[in-house]
């Protein structure tokens, strides 16, 4: 059980790993769902909520930034998770042989790093984009199911790992 621990552990830090890797290279794509979900612009309410919106980021007016900013913050969110959660798979792998509770008592990073990711799935996506700026309504830019399973994803994963190891 430990193996699987460790193993479902490192399968999460190399999805993120992904995750990151294609968000910076394939930064145009990327960039253009936040842009879509910042602007509000694919809506079926229309103007109903454009309030909430950051529209038509223009580098003449100063507002690209913005945009930029909110994207390389996910970024930055999702290297932290997968830097967390590697070094907890890590920690997990140099312990696999220890007593019981110095196994359970290293799982502590692992865990840590399930929960940033867990956050940035449930804030930034299924709230702040879905509920704020209405991501649901949007037949193009809908990110929301990919963000439940995710976040269903490593919450099964968190609890596997938080069980605890009574034989070494």
């Amino acid at each position: 059980m430990r193996l699987c621990k460790i193993a479902l552990l490192a399968s999460a830090g190399f999805f993120l790993l992904l995750v990151v890797f294609n968000n910076v290279f394939d930064y145009p794509s990327n960039y253009g769902f936040v842009q879509h979900v910042l602007s509000m612009d694919t809506l079926f309410s229309k103007e109903a909520q454009a309030w909430r919106s950051f529209r038509d980021p223009s580098p003449a007016d100063g507002s690209w930034w913005f945009h930029h900013a909110f994207y390389w913050s996910i970024i930055a969110w999702e290297a932290l998770a997968c830097a967390l959660v590697f070094a907890g798979a890590w920690k997990l792998w140099k312990v696999r042989t220890a007593a019981p509770a110095d196994f359970n008592a290293a799982k502590s990073l692992g865990a840590i790093g399930l929960t940033v990711s867990m956050l940035q799935w449930f804030v930034a996506f299924i709230s702040v984009g879905g509920e704020w700026f209405l991501m649901w309504q949007s037949k193009s830019w809908n990110g929301q199911d990919a963000a439940f399973r995710m976040f269903a994803c490593l919450g099964i994963m968190l609890i596997f790992l938080n069980q605890k190891d009574e034989e070494a």
